[in-house]
């Protein structure tokens, strides 16, 4: 296993901790109440973090039917002691407080859910059952109870488990991906003895549902330092049981276009999508885009070939998603933008057929995507530029294609309604009066109002076929200079 030698700057956790009116109106009514109140769990850390919590926890010594007749618009719903107190606030976070007895839980049969959970007397009972020493902070609005050390391991930006490793991934496997995920989302390392724990007891992952594992994969996709956390997860052995699709691809060596191995280059380009703040669903397409390369691969050296990878790719994509309960919508999106990722953009080849051939093939709504999905190609395959001219010019293309310029379409006087009402059997005539028309309002779109149109093709009317071929003439040519303008912004807009 590789040894974990990031080295960080220490953190400064502030003296003072702030704490919103509603969690403080919701502290002062317990302890108005002759009960303890303290703001435990994840919060507390972000708080401690200068980051804004998601959620707000309170622990108390009040049982559950002692936390209502406080608050009797709340809610009870579970049978783990946590009640739910509404509050007035506007913010989505503080609309629901979570209010929970101090509690201490028996053992894990299942290594994920406790026995049976027994309500404690003390907050220190209750900091005891808790994953990690972060986490395991309680404040009073006076006092910060820190039995564990989370003070200083979040100073020194460290993973650590509250008391012994293996106990506690013994009890809740779940654990393992959640140490990995905080590890990613805060920049922090892992303690060594919690990381060797965590290698030793990987295989518990196994009693712990696909659909649960996939929750966390989910969430540590979209922290800041997600490729950190999938080095950890093959390094700690836990990958196998998250997504061994992708570890085929640990060592693999590539042909003469690529630096990196398989591996490495699926992990840069996820790297790469991740600091660009891509889509969930383009940073898993990105890392899973050479997923079908082991698979396909024929020959060794710098002449191996990986022909129908990304076929390959796409069918294993969505056998492994479809493992770890993602919706079908997501599947067949990620799947779609691996199969689809190889796509021709050489703009001596590409034609704008070949373009829109390409936009129903993948829709409209995914071609962004599948473009970013390829810029992550690029960099994880150690090339310095992410959008080269070849690639701004296959993006030109596709918003020429989409764009819908302004036609005649637009006008508020069809043909039909002109030749009723200037009593016209359709020909040359009607044409060039509706292209005269449409000439003013591309001068000026206030124009383009039927009663103003109606009473100027009146006029038009009583003009010869010469002078209408004449204006028919120059509204070509207005027309098919604006459609050459708003093309010329478009390859400004791309650099091409």
């Amino acid at each position: 296993m590789r040894e974990n030698k990031t080295v960080l700057e220490e953190i400064k956790v502030p003296d003072k901790i702030q704490l919103p009116k509603e969690v403080k109106e919701t502290m002062q009514k317990l302890d108005k109440g002759g009960f303890k109140a303290f703001v435990v769990g994840g919060c507390l850390r972000d708080i401690l973090l200068s980051r804004d919590p998601k959620d707000w926890d309170i622990a108390t010594n009040a049982e559950p039917e002692q936390i209502q007749e406080i608050f009797p618009d709340s809610f009870y719903e579970n049978t783990f002691g946590t009640v739910g107190i509404k509050t007035d606030s506007k913010k989505e976070e503080l609309k629901v407080i979570e209010v929970t007895t101090f509690r201490i839980e028996s053992d894990y049969t299942d290594k994920r859910h406790p026995d049976s959970v027994h309500f404690a007397k003390t907050i220190e009972e209750d900091l005891s059952r808790r994953d990690f020493t972060i986490n395991a902070m309680a404040w009073d609005g006076k006092t910060l109870i820190d039995p564990y050390g989370g003070q200083k391991d979040l100073k020194k930006r460290t993973i650590r488990t509250v008391g012994d490793a293996d106990r506690r991934f013994q009890e809740d496997a779940l654990r393992l991906m959640r140490a990995i995920r905080f590890g990613s989302e805060l920049n922090f390392v892992l303690d060594s003895r919690t990381a060797e724990s965590m290698h030793d007891h990987a295989g518990l992952l196994e009693f712990i549902s696909k659909e649960r594992i996939g929750d966390e994969f989910r969430k540590l996709i979209m922290t800041t330092h997600a490729a950190r956390g999938i080095e950890l997860l093959r390094d700690l052995k836990m990958l196998k049981f998250v997504l061994p699709e992708l570890e085929e691809g640990w060592d693999v060596d590539q042909n003469k276009h690529h630096i990196y191995t398989v591996w490495e280059h699926n992990v840069r380009a996820l790297q790469y999508a991740t600091e660009q703040g891509y889509s969930f669903d383009v940073r898993l397409a990105a890392l899973l885009h050479d997923v079908g390369k082991p698979r396909s691969k024929r020959g060794t050296g710098p002449d191996s070939t990986f022909y129908g990878h990304e076929v390959i790719g796409a069918k294993l994509a969505a056998r492994a998603l479809e493992r770890l309960h993602f919706s079908k919508k997501e599947i067949e999106k990620i799947s779609l933008l691996v199969r689809a990722h190889m796509f021709n953009y050489d703009p001596n080849v590409v034609t704008d057929a070949s373009v829109r051939r390409l936009i129903a093939k993948v829709g409209e709504e995914n071609i962004k995507d599948l473009v970013q999905v390829r810029e992550a190609d690029r960099i994880g395959s150690g090339v310095k530029k992410a959008v080269p001219y070849k690639l701004r010019h296959f993006m030109f293309r596709i918003e020429k294609v989409l764009a819908k310029p302004v036609s005649r379409k637009t006008m508020k006087l069809d043909g039909n309604e002109l030749m009723t009402v200037l009593k016209l059997e359709a020909g040359p005539r009607v044409g060039a009066i509706l292209e005269a028309l449409f000439e003013e309002i591309l001068d000026d779109p206030g124009r383009n109002k039927k009663d103003y149109l109606v009473a100027r093709a009146k006029e038009l009317n009583e003009m010869s076929d010469k002078e209408l071929g004449a204006l028919r003439k120059k509204a070509q040519d207005k027309y098919a200079s604006v459609l050459e303008y708003e093309e010329g912004l478009m390859k400004d807009k791309y650099g091409v």
